[in-house]
């Protein structure tokens, strides 16, 4: 039997998959790959993640959210956003978060809309997916603001202390490719001092994927290079990481394996 594959962020409504989307898709179960978080990143999207959940409810659970790169968000987005979370495939609120790499990004926006989703999520008793690019201080101080929160912080880059900081506030971790990468000091460092009750393992695709896939669309049966990374600094078997990284992701978003 294969080590069952939890991939706790991916985006199967990008157009990348528009040539083959329900082909791939249908070919998980065969692969191992038993539960994909598909992640809205705005209002559209959000929507094409439950529609799809719909197209694949054995396979599909779903996050709707607003990423901090998206636009002025149109008027009465928080409502609805409430309105798709009473769907049954939704399982979190995400992907939500600050970003703030790129020149001309507006700092007080995307802390207003987080918070925004940290209290809908609240009010919800749902889990957050949380995006964190060059604005830990910020998010670590808005996190701290709204405890107590459940969630994860996807695509983690930061570094062992501030994992330590995510972890202490109770939430998950997860780590995508970018830990298979030869530059990987950073993740791999945090990635060791994460247990293994809090690991998730994603994909962010079509996003970030792993040696020796790295320049092509990433999908989630690349997952077992990131494993078998995961595995070896955390000092336990393919099989052993696998099967904890899928129960914890159950046990964040409340669906069965």
């Amino acid at each position: 039997m294969q080590a069952p594959i939890f991939d706790s962020h991916s985006h199967y409504t990008d157009e990348a998959f528009d040539p083959d989307r329900a082909a791939l898709l249908s070919s998980f179960p065969e692969k191992g790959i038993v539960r994909c978080m598909v992640c809205g990143t705005d209002l559209p999207t959000s929507q094409d993640c439950i529609a799809l959940a719909e197209q694949f409810p054995e396979l599909i659970v779903t996050a709707v959210g607003v990423h901090p790169e998206t636009p002025d968000a149109p008027e009465g987005w928080l409502d609805r956003l409430r309105e798709m979370a009473k769907h049954e495939s939704v399982h979190a609120i995400g992907e939500i978060g600050l970003d703030y790499h790129y020149e001309g990004y507006d700092k007080a926006a995307q802390q207003k809309i987080l918070r925004e989703q940290l209290a809908l999520a609240k009010a919800l008793s749902l889990p957050v997916i949380l995006h964190c690019r060059d604005a830990m201080g910020d998010m670590l101080s808005i996190l701290r603001e709204m405890l107590p929160l459940r969630g994860v912080m996807h695509c983690f880059g930061g570094s062992a202390e501030s994992a330590q900081e995510v972890l202490a506030m109770g939430l998950y971790i997860g780590f995508t490719g970018v830990i298979t990468f030869k530059n990987a000091k950073k993740p791999l460092s945090a990635l060791r001092s994460v247990p293994l009750d809090r690991l998730l393992l994603e994909t962010d695709c079509p996003y970030m994927a792993p040696v020796p896939f790295r320049g092509q669309r990433c999908d989630s049966t690349m997952l077992t290079e990131t494993a078998a990374v995961m595995a070896r600094e955390k000092g336990v078997s393919y099989e052993e990481i696998c099967r904890i990284t899928a129960e914890n992701a159950a046990r964040l978003f409340g669906v069965s394996l």
